[in-house]
């Protein structure tokens, strides 16, 4: 059971506290409601862009590294669809250090020229290295808008086009920043070897005077219903074919999502599942298999890759995987199959949460949700799913209809 407390300052900003004096460390997290979801058609790929522009420099401190390493902390961040996310730790007696440099850079950054050619030259760097020049590495950038037509799910957090990161100017980040980096629009969790009365403290002293900011409210377009199969075709020089396949799903909190997340365990949770079993292990038509969910806040995808052994046929390959999806609808999952990846996933959310850094994330996250204490409760969920509901979800999601496939072909190959 992991504990804490909540409370809010009159700026909107929502503070989570989670005591563990069994570390000499103590884990700050910030997270803001903001990702590539809350981005323009146009302009896509500002809110993984920003998450470089955090560390350039603010108002009134402009290294953010040093004064954290000086305090023997140690920092990173993410970004995804649905939000971003910086977290640090550093020894209890030092936390803070955390409040003053995460205070500053929410407060304002330093917009200077330099800094966004700078940080945008690493961005477009990096979409050259991970989705352009990577064997492969443009699927998702192929898939996705295939799968959605009017969501902004349909491009991926590295952005649309890399034109896109090209022509961001001062405006446009300045603009982002006031939009969605507000304190009403953030999390702050901090979990360790801290006393909880000092940091409510610390948190009304540094983040209590940022004034709110009114940040943009979101009015997403909903997805339709896919009421068809689709299918996209492309050959790259890669060194073999590859399979991609997505089905939609619900949303990060609905009733199916713990059922989708067992049954992608079940199919290809390492070399016992089942995908790896029948089709790189006995018939020898994949080298590497992998399925699972986006766990999107709003409704998300279920996603199947493989890549074939050569020679292989790529819709004898299709068949053979949609054969054993098929026999998830067939007869229902065996009880000790299932109890198998439930055992995986308490496992390792247990040992996940022995970790002070973990927690202050996933209370954040949590907290996001509407809820801090599912993070208790979120076992339980995984184990109340019972076989009859894995072939029911089956049934409902793995239709021809809902999915979206590409045939991702080596242009070596003659087909």
């Amino acid at each position: 059971m992991i504990e804490f407390s909540r409370f809010i300052l009159g700026n909107g900003l929502r503070v989570i506290v989670h005591q563990d004096k069994s570390t000499p460390l103590a884990a700050m997290n910030i997270l803001y409601d903001v990702g590539s979801r809350d981005e323009d058609a146009e302009m896509t790929g500002l809110a993984h862009l920003f998450e470089h522009l955090m560390y350039g420099g603010s108002v009134n401190i402009p290294e953010y590294d040093l004064p954290l390493q000086l305090a023997g902390g140690d920092n990173n961040a993410y970004t995804n669809n649905d939000i971003t996310d910086y977290y640090l730790t550093v020894p209890s007696g030092n936390i803070e250090t955390g409040f003053w440099l995460e205070s500053d850079r929410m407060l304002g950054l330093d917009f200077s020229e330099k800094n966004l050619g700078i940080q945008k030259s690493v961005v477009i760097e990096e979409f050259k290295q991970r989705y352009l020049n990577q064997p492969y590495g443009d699927a998702m950038l192929l898939l996705r808008p295939a799968a959605y037509k009017v969501h902004p799910y349909r491009w991926p957090t590295i952005g649309m086009d890399i034109s896109h990161i090209e022509k961001a100017d001062i405006g446009h980040v300045r603009d982002f920043f006031f939009s969605h980096y507000a304190p009403e629009n953030a999390i702050l969790t901090v979990a360790g070897n801290i006393e909880p009365d000092n940091i409510y403290k610390l948190a009304n002293n540094w983040f209590g005077s940022i004034p709110p900011r009114s940040p943009v409210k979101r009015d997403l377009p909903r997805e339709p219903l896919q009421d068809g199969e689709r299918k996209i075709t492309v050959r790259r020089k890669v060194p073999a074919d590859a399979l991609y396949k997505a089905w939609h799903m619900g949303s990060r909190l609905s009733e199916d999502f713990h059922t989708l997340d067992l049954l992608t365990d079940l199919l290809a949770g390492g070399e016992s599942g089942r995908l790896y079993n029948k089709l790189v292990r006995d018939k020898n038509l994949f080298s590497e298999i992998n399925a699972f969910i986006t766990s999107d806040i709003d409704p998300g995808l279920v996603i199947f890759t493989g890549k074939l052994m050569k020679a292989i046929d790529i819709f004898e390959a299709e068949s053979a995987v949609i054969e054993i999806i098929d026999e998830l609808k067939d007869s229902t999952v065996r009880i000790l199959e299932l109890e198998k990846v439930k055992n995986k996933y308490e496992s390792t959310t247990v040992m996940s949460n022995t970790n002070v850094l973990n927690k202050a994330v996933n209370l954040s996250y949590y907290e996001l949700l509407g809820d801090p204490d599912l993070m208790n409760r979120e076992v339980e969920l995984f184990r109340a799913v019972t076989k009859e509901m894995a072939r029911d979800a089956a049934i409902k999601y793995f239709t021809p209809e809902n999915c979206t496939t590409l045939y991702y072909l080596s242009a070596r190959n003659d087909k």
